[in-house]
């Protein structure tokens, strides 16, 4: 959705595509300056948070959360996101909490932003990928675990001195870790449902893993020529006929989660 991103003099330019049109965004302390340049109306809109208070640690941290776990034809992400306490208040004055409470014009605006100033940690599973782990035993759960502690895992090892490790709570920490029987679990973190509500390191993560989703989304819809409907109902599953009859099953395969419901449907009909 980036058409053209810029940073200049302190002050990140983003003009993004929507279908509204195209929307210009401004950030950094010269913002309105140079947004006036363009359009002499411009002026500075300041996002209040609902849930910053909620918060329960504000100091240095680590945190992560996933993104496509319920979509039949779009991949699984997770992010790991680091955010120093220093961090913190431009978080706050950026309104980032759940990407679920977000606006995706929103994300896409200030993603690229983001992108570059935190410290992250990306993992994205094909469903080409999830489909050849689910044939070798593996579980929707399971390939979670993995990923979560992966991430995790990679920004422990660019910030060793993080003690404050958070996960947005999926499984109990037990069955957690009792998947990663194979795998060298990171340990020390504190499991939270809803943890984007109460810390700002899975806030960060959940739009950066949102962010990412939007992105992959694009692409296979410029690939296709059409557009890819979230979620696993009924507006897949019409989808899902057309695409057959235009496409094949060979091309359905490399997008489509196999163990989902939509693709018995799909291939019955």
């Amino acid at each position: 959705y980036i058409v053209l991103c810029a940073k200049v003099d302190g002050v990140t330019v983003t003009l993004y595509e929507s279908k509204k049109g195209h929307t210009a965004t401004f950030v950094g302390s010269r913002a309105l300056y140079e947004a006036k340049i363009w359009d002499e109306k411009a002026e500075i809109i300041k996002i209040k948070p609902k849930q910053k208070e909620e918060w329960l640690c504000v100091d240095t941290q680590i945190g992560s959360d996933e993104v496509g776990v319920g979509d039949f034809l779009l991949p699984m992400i997770v992010v790991a996101a680091y955010v120093h306490k220093d961090d913190i208040d431009e978080l706050i004055s950026l309104g980032i909490h759940d990407s679920k409470k977000m606006k995706d014009e929103t994300i896409l605006s200030l993603g690229p932003t983001l992108i570059k100033k935190f410290s992250v940690s990306k993992l994205t599973l094909s469903n080409e990928k999830y489909n050849q782990m689910i044939s070798k035993g593996e579980n929707l759960n399971s390939l979670k675990a993995k990923m979560h502690n992966q991430a995790l895992k990679n920004l422990k090892k660019k910030h060793p001195n993080v003690n404050n490790i958070f996960i947005d709570e999926f499984a109990k920490p037990s069955t957690y870790y009792g998947y990663l029987t194979n795998d060298e679990p990171l340990t020390g973190i504190t499991f939270k449902t809803k943890g984007e509500s109460f810390y700002p390191s899975i806030a960060l993560a959940s739009v950066l893993a949102r962010y990412s989703f939007l992105l992959e989304k694009r692409k296979l819809e410029e690939k296709y020529n059409t557009e890819i409907p979230l979620g696993a109902g009924v507006k897949v599953d019409e989808f899902v006929k057309d695409f057959l009859a235009t496409h094949g099953v060979e091309e359905l395969n490399k997008i489509a989660k196999k163990n989902f419901a939509n693709y018995r449907k799909a291939l019955e009909s």
